[in-house]
């Protein structure tokens, strides 16, 4: 069971995707023989706790949708996300992140994010700002072939510049310092950690930080190595947000009523929430967090059966979000789900995980990537030249190889 779940997902890299790597998986498409395996098993054994045999550690499979809500929902505590494995790889980069902060540094943690992220509104108060470094950066990706190699340094450009402020647009350095300690993260107990590399990184957040005028992110916290920390997080999930965004326009480009759709919402002036129902659904379709992790604080009574405290849990994302035992649209992209109350009846459809552990920065990536695909699909059409076609009518691929990912736009 490892070597056809676990090991792939880890191959792939957890905190920073291996292009090699992805293309041999995207090859053997390997997510569906993950979930047929755990169907499989589901069946076998029910769908209560399943334990793994891992060296030292007590640690087991969740396989009921109603105990994926459980978990995420009674998080930080018996559930915290501050999980031993995601503590060793995230401490590379973000030593005083939220993720990996427990007790009332958490808390502490947690609250300045939200007011930072503004994460129970909609919308930022930043959103003007956003929209135009959007178009600025997108406008100039004109008629022509666009493959990730082209995509991802504009998307770069526009992170920077919103996070920090115009003057690290060109600021390179810095992200590749952050990809080179999440390469690092991806072993996350088999190398020493970096902390030289770290330091350098920190130091550099910490200069942009200083210097973060009032229409960014950044704009008025304090450069310090709590803040520069927890930055080095919200660059990590821009990354993931930057693959999700040239997904979802793969997928506009071959669903021609989706696509109709987008545009209408555009033309009616409304916020973009057709397109942000869009880019969640690509989320469900290839999670950016196919493994969500908690461990148990305390020792717990499951159906029955005793959890130790100190517990490993393993939400395996694409089992519940590709389960075409349950969902009738598990292999399509159907927006609407996320419109019309069907995906907030599953609790195991997690895109963003759920509950106090939800991802803070949910609702400015949406913005984000439904605002980039808006410039994008504005004037444009868009054909896939890569293989596989994410297209209707039949199942879409279970991995899907970003790296890869060879479009054409046209005028």
């Amino acid at each position: 069971m490892f070597a056809g779940v676990v090991g792939p997902t880890l191959a792939g890299g957890v905190i920073k995707r291996r292009p090699r790597v992805m293309t041999l998986l995207e090859k053997m498409q390997a997510d569906a023989s993950a979930v047929q395996t755990l169907q499989k098993l589901r069946a076998r054994h029910g769908d209560g706790l399943l334990r793994l045999a891992v060296p030292g550690r007590s640690f087991a499979l969740v396989l009921s949708p109603e105990d994926v809500g459980r978990v995420l929902a009674e998080s930080p505590e018996p559930f915290t996300p501050a999980n031993l494995e995601k503590k060793k790889a995230l401490s590379q980069f973000q030593p005083h992140g939220v993720l990996i902060s427990e007790g009332p540094e958490r808390d502490r943690r947690r609250a300045w994010t939200e007011r930072a992220l503004e994460t129970s509104r909609p919308t930022h108060h930043l959103a003007p700002s956003v929209q135009a470094k959007v178009a600025d950066e997108f406008a100039a990706l004109g008629p022509g072939p666009l493959d990730w190699d082209t995509f991802a340094p504009v998307w770069w450009r526009m992170v920077r510049r919103v996070v920090f402020g115009d003057h690290a647009r060109d600021d390179q350095t810095t992200t590749d310092l952050l990809e080179r300690l999440r390469l690092a993260a991806n072993w996350s107990y088999l190398l020493p950690r970096r902390r030289r590399l770290r330091e350098e990184f920190l130091g550099r957040v910490r200069a942009l930080l200083a210097r973060a005028p009032e229409d960014s992110l950044a704009g008025g916290l304090a450069a310090d190595d709590e803040v520069a920390s927890q930055i080095g997080h919200w660059l990590f999930a821009f990354d993931a947000a930057g693959m999700v965004t040239f997904r979802t326009l793969a997928l506009l480009a071959t669903h021609p009523a989706q696509r109709q759709k987008a545009r209408q919402d555009l033309a009616s002036g409304a916020e973009l929430g057709y397109l942000r129902a869009c880019v969640l659904d690509t989320v469900r379709l290839w999670p950016t967090t196919p493994a969500i992790l908690r461990d148990t604080t305390k020792e717990l009574d499951w159906h029955g059966h005793r959890v130790p405290a100190g517990t490993g849990l393993l939400v395996f994302a694409p089992l519940f979000h590709r389960d075409d035992s349950r969902l009738s649209y598990a292999h399509s992209f159907v927006p609407e789900i996320w419109l019309d109350g069907r995906a907030q009846e599953e609790p195991s459809l997690v895109p963003f995980s759920a509950g106090p552990g939800e991802c803070p920065a949910k609702n400015l990536v949406l913005f984000t990537s439904a605002t980039v695909l808006a410039t994008m699909i504005r004037d444009r059409d868009y054909t896939v030249d890569s293989s596989p076609k994410p297209g209707p009518g039949r199942p879409l691929p279970a991995t899907f190889d970003n790296f890869s990912l060879r479009l054409t736009a046209h005028p």
